[in-house]
């Protein structure tokens, strides 16, 4: 008498499992896409020769990712429920930072952004939140205005000349 055993396919850590199709999803999106451009030689690259092998090194990891994530010896995780709240700060953070730039300056903007960024964050501390936003409103400024040559209005409209 035989015992047949089936092998049965289980996804021990989610989050690897989510990951690695991702990546490989992304990376096959790039690799078919650079496929429409000129690929040129690894001495001479035309436009496609890059996203081309960036896109199957990506999907390469993401099949790496995808296996170990079904392996025995993959850690058990599952994937949290979405949390809409933190979504929509950070992503309205980002589309007010984009409004609020050109009528009320750099300087409000970067500090929105951060405020209500952070805001999502479960260790959210205004303190810890001014001093970060100090830094990046003087870190950006330096790098793109002073640095890049880039022009943003710094302050809000009604308090430029």
């Amino acid at each position: 008498m035989s015992i047949n055993k089936e092998r049965k396919l289980k996804i021990r850590n989610q989050k690897d499992f989510g990951a690695g199709i991702m990546y490989m999803i992304i990376g096959l999106f790039f690799t078919v896409v650079a496929l429409q451009y000129q690929m040129g030689t690894a001495a001479k690259m035309g436009p496609g020769y890059f996203p081309f092998w960036l896109g199957l090194l990506m999907t390469a990891l993401g099949l790496l990712i995808f296996i170990k994530s079904l392996s025995a010896k993959a850690a058990i995780e599952k994937i949290p429920a979405f949390n809409w709240r933190i979504i929509a700060l950070i992503t309205g953070s980002v589309i007010l930072y984009g409004v609020l730039l050109p009528t009320m300056g750099f300087i409000v903007a970067v500090a929105v952004l951060v405020f209500m960024s952070a805001s999502a964050s479960h260790e959210f501390h205004w303190k810890g939140t001014l001093v970060n936003a100090t830094f990046l409103i003087v870190f950006t400024y330096s790098v793109f205005v002073l640095g890049l040559k880039l022009q943003f209005p710094l302050l809000p409209i009604f308090l430029q000349n």
